[in-house]
Parts: structure tokens; sequence; C-alpha cells
């Protein structure tokens, strides 16, 4: 396969799909490098793991994201994908890359916040030393948000058909459960955090709020950053009243565009997604490529 190809390929990844390949990597180069180089095997991962004591983070801010991004085994970011997998291709029926990865990022930070809150308010984690690596709160905020949006869209799992919020009930059960007996306990607070950034957004959204508009726009300006400068189009003679009429022209597709996309995810939250015709699932699903 020819560079051109490998990049056509990557294009056509959905959001959720590229970060199932960037976990994937850092996984391969985490373990690879310092294992050819004959370096520790924490040579790389301590720069971007999240540490549980506040003044070693302020050395290491960009943790509070990063550290989502490297896992402590094989079957820990087998599961973490597995999972993103599945989740991010009902959410990427229903909206858009940005949201879903508002949704996905905002989980890693609030996961990551109750990860070093909790070690430094509960005595029971105050003797211990911890470091937080995994995409799991992330993880877990887009499952609850799917869970909290439409919990009554029945999925099916192994034999049965299950509703979504008894799913996610269990999940977030099981954090509690686990805590004092599992032996991950900063994990489990950070999968909390993010279970409950997911829950709180979709409650909100319901509501018609984005709570993650703010941070979109951050996300933009930092994509914006990066961008390369566009060459200037060489002087032309331009028409005003047709550029101005096209430009009406396209604005008034989006908005319908967008109006019926709003219309079918009003219509899930008060009847489910299996109220939708084949039609509307249809129009939903091509919706969500486009993104």
């Amino acid at each position: 396969m020819n560079s051109g190809n490998l990049r056509y390929q990557i294009a056509r990844l959905n959001v959720a799909e590229k970060l199932i390949a960037i976990n994937v990597l850092v996984f391969i180069l985490n373990g690879l490098i310092p294992f050819l180089m004959g370096m520790n095997k924490n040579s790389i991962v301590q720069w971007f793991q999240l540490p549980n004591d506040f003044f070693d983070f302020l050395m290491q801010p960009w943790a509070l994201v990063t550290y989502s991004f490297f896992h402590g085994g094989l079957s820990h970011i087998f599961w973490n994908m597995l999972v993103l997998y599945f989740v991010g291709r009902i959410f990427l029926n229903l909206f858009d890359g940005k949201r879903f990865l508002n949704v996905y990022l905002l989980g890693v930070i609030l996961g990551g916040l109750f990860f070093m809150l909790g070690y430094n308010v509960f005595p029971a984690f105050f003797e211990v030393n911890a470091v937080l690596v995994g995409a799991s709160a992330g993880v877990r905020a887009v499952l609850i948000f799917i869970c909290a949006y439409i919990p009554n869209q029945e999925v099916r799992v192994v034999f049965f058909n299950v509703k979504l919020w008894y799913i996610g009930a269990f999940v977030v059960l099981l954090d509690f459960i686990q805590m004092p007996y599992g032996g991950n306990a900063g994990g489990n607070l950070a999968h909390l955090g993010g279970a409950l950034l997911g829950y709180m957004y979709a409650r909100q959204l319901v509501k018609g709020h984005d709570i993650g508009s703010g941070f979109a726009r951050v996300l933009d300006a930092v994509a914006n950053l990066f961008k390369k400068g566009e060459k200037k189009a060489p002087l032309k003679t331009v028409y005003r009243k047709q550029k101005s009429t096209t430009r009406s022209k396209v604005n008034s597709d989006k908005e319908s565009h967008q109006r019926k996309i709003d219309a079918i995810l009003d219509k899930i939250s008060k009847s489910g997604y299996e109220s939708l015709s084949k039609a509307e699932k249809d129009f939903l699903f091509k919706a969500g490529k486009e993104d």
C-alpha cells in the first residue's frame, strides 16, 4: 500500500476509529522503543502518565489528557478499544465527530481530576503513591452518555436484548463495588468521573444545553494553530449579488439539514431509537458519516 492509499484509508476512519488507531500505535511504540533501546520500560510513559500528587501534576499538566493514550497491558487496551469501537458506532449515528470528541476528552479530564482529588481527599489513599494511565474514563463518558441519552434503546448482549440504561447502571455500580476490593481504586475513581461527565452531558443536551460548547471552541482554536496558512487566490472579478445568492442557498440547505437532524434526535429522546422509520434511520446514519 503506497502512502497515497494509506492517507486515503486513514481519512475514511471516523473519529472513534482514529482514536483507536492512535491508542494502538502509542501502545506499540511505548513497549517497543524502550525494549529495543535497552531502556527502562517506563522511560516514555513517565512523561505522560497522570500522578496522584497535585504538585507533581503541576510539573506536567499535559498529563491530564495524555495519560489516556497509554495503557498498562494488552488486556487493558483491548477491552477499552473494543468498547470504544461499539459505543462509537452508536454515538456517531446520532451526533457528529466533534461532539464525540467533546464527550470523550471531557470524560478523560474529569476522570483525571477525580483520580487526583480522591488521592488528596480520602484518607484511604493518603499513603498510596499511584499514577493513572488508560482511556477508560473517556470510554466510560461516551458509554454513559449513550445510556443516558437513549436509555430505553435496546441492544443485543449475547443472547438477550437489554436496555441501555440497565448497562449504564450496571457499569457504574460495578465501579463502586470494585473500589474497595478490585485493587484498582484509583482507576475506579477515574471511571466514575468519566461516567458523571457522560451522564451530565447527555441529560443537559436533552434539555437543549450543550455543556461542551465552550470546550469545543477551545479545541477549534487549538486546531487552527496547527493549520497551515492558505495561499491567497489570485484576484478576480466577482459579482457580489451572485456570491451572496450562492452563500444564502448553502446556508439555507445547511439549516434545513440540521433542522431535520434535530427533529429526529428529539423523536429519539422522547420515544427511543426504534420509533424511527427506516428512512429516518438511513438519513441519520448518512448524516453521521458526512460529519
